[in-house]
């Protein structure tokens, strides 16, 4: 602001007086003040505003779909986290590739995901086709167990029974184990049963991931490695029928030591049959929708569900049961995880099942009977000497059963956490056993995910059985088989 004071008249050089000029005093000159800076900080203000908004939401999104009510991201995208240490096969259009080195990423810690049961009764809804949500119930945390109704429709879990039976059913429990001719397979009979995808070659993934199936008890140690090797010499990487019988002169005999761990796990059903379904590339679609909504309700790659075991059926007849039973493994020193022990070239003893996690499918509605039975299921503490003869009274005292309902699935792992993310002990609570089926038949299927507690032994395995080279046989294109279902 300024002021003038007033001076003593006079005049210019032109005549007009100096206070003809000025206003009368005081004289204060107003300075207008620019709104052009408050505005542009004002707008300045707003833009940061609203980037803090737009921020918060899309935390709050990310949030809800990786730890919210079970809507779950994309399985493609989970299954390529940089921090991956396996390797992911691509879409079904190219299911084979030669991984790069850096997709495996052996350096760095790859984390197994785990749902969380938050307790007992929680429901969190699950994605497992595009037009509509599943519900998924907690049944225990100890174990973590999980109940999804309506997995498969009743058109679904129908064709699956069909499936089996057109397979052909084998009994469970042999009464006896032989020893003589009989006992032995023709090398037709064993190409047939290695075939998984029946295409009429057989492949590496074949032969590696078939090596820890209950079918596999056919076949010694020395057996696999014979038929790995002659994959391995062979220029384009498959066997025909004709290259398998050239491989070895005789027939292949079962081996009794090498078998007997599996011999366990079929001796402990009684009264029932059995097979198993092919999930990968070339199955039915309703086998491959399995295998996709296991992946996907799960959140584990897609490579861990494609590559573990086939889809073992179950039919229990009338008086049928199962005792009880883990699905997995504890860890010895003188056995292997049985899916990895061919590829790590490993020569221990025994090989035992490594199934980090249990989907288990009711393929119908029992009439009455043939409950599934988790007889220590959320028990304050789990004393083994305190719980009896379980392979005969396991169902009368089970704290938790549940029955069979036709599409229903069952969720549990077999296996703690090891404290950074992989697959530690084994869950002594996923202690579970099949209830006599005292009216109508019990048609069961179970899907197992194996991982080996030795991370490295997994991703080298996960790569070995991942690898297909380019130059296929026209013979080896597979279609869907028994559409018509």
């Amino acid at each position: 602001m300024m002021e003038f004071e007033e001076s003593s008249p006079s005049s210019c050089g032109d005549g007009i007086p100096l206070h003809a000029r000025l206003p009368h005093p005081p004289y204060r000159v107003n300075v207008q003040k620019s709104n052009v800076c408050s505005r542009a900080y004002f707008v300045v203000v707003m833009v940061f505003f609203h980037l803090y908004i737009i921020n918060v939401i899309g935390l709050l999104l990310y949030v809800h779909y990786n730890t919210g009510n079970g809507e779950v991201r994309s399985v493609e995208e989970s299954a390529t986290e940089p921090s991956s240490n396996i390797h992911h096969p691509p879409s079904d259009s190219h299911p084979f590739r030669p991984p790069a080195d850096s997709e495996l990423n052996l350096g760095q810690s790859y984390r197994l995901p785990r749902l969380e049961g938050i307790r007992v009764g929680h429901v969190q809804r699950v994605s497992l086709v595009d037009d509509r949500a599943h519900e998924m119930r907690t049944l225990s945390l100890k174990p973590l167990l999980f109940e999804i109704p309506a997995f498969l429709s009743v058109e679904e879990s129908s064709v699956v029974m069909q499936l089996a039976q057109l397979k052909g059913l084998t009994q469970s429990s042999p009464a006896e184990t032989k020893d003589g001719p009989e006992d032995q397979l023709s090398q037709e009979e064993l190409f047939s049963l290695l075939d998984l995808n029946q295409d009429g070659l057989l492949q590496r993934e074949e032969i590696l991931s078939l090596s820890h199936s209950h079918d596999a008890s056919w076949l010694s140690a020395n057996n696999l490695r014979e038929i790995h090797s002659g994959l391995e010499s062979n220029p384009a990487g498959v066997l025909s029928l004709q290259e398998f019988r050239r491989l070895s002169c005789g027939v292949f005999q079962r081996d009794g030591a090498a078998g007997s761990d599996w011999d366990k796990w079929t001796q402990r059903r009684h009264k029932s049959t059995y097979t198993r379904l092919h999930l990968g590339h070339g199955a039915h679609r309703t086998l491959q929708n399995i295998r996709t909504r296991v992946t996907r309700f799960s959140r584990l790659p897609s490579s861990l569900v494609e590559l573990s075991e086939p889809l073992e059926v179950v039919r229990y007849e009338q008086g049928g049961y199962s005792h009880a039973h883990y699905d997995s493994s504890s860890t010895r020193a003188d056995a292997s995880c049985a899916h990895t022990h061919l590829a790590a070239n490993i020569s221990t003893p025994n090989q035992i099942p490594c199934r980090y996690m249990t989907v288990l499918l009711y393929l119908n509605t029992v009439e009455d009977g043939g409950e599934t039975s988790f007889p220590v299921a959320d028990n304050r503490t789990y004393e083994e000497g305190a719980l009896g003869d379980l392979t005969k009274q396991y169902c009368d005292k089970g704290n938790l059963k549940v029955k069979p309902a036709a599409g229903t699935a069952l969720l549990w792992y077999n296996h703690l956490s090891d404290g950074y993310g992989w697959m530690g002990e084994l869950d002594e609570y996923s202690l579970h056993g099949d209830c006599a089926v005292t009216r109508g038949p019990k048609w069961v299927g179970s899907v197992w995910v194996n991982v080996d507690p030795d991370q490295q032994r997994q991703a080298h395995y996960q790569r070995l059985v991942s690898w297909q080279p380019e130059s296929r046989s026209p013979h080896s294109t597979h279609t869907d088989l028994h559409q018509d279902l």
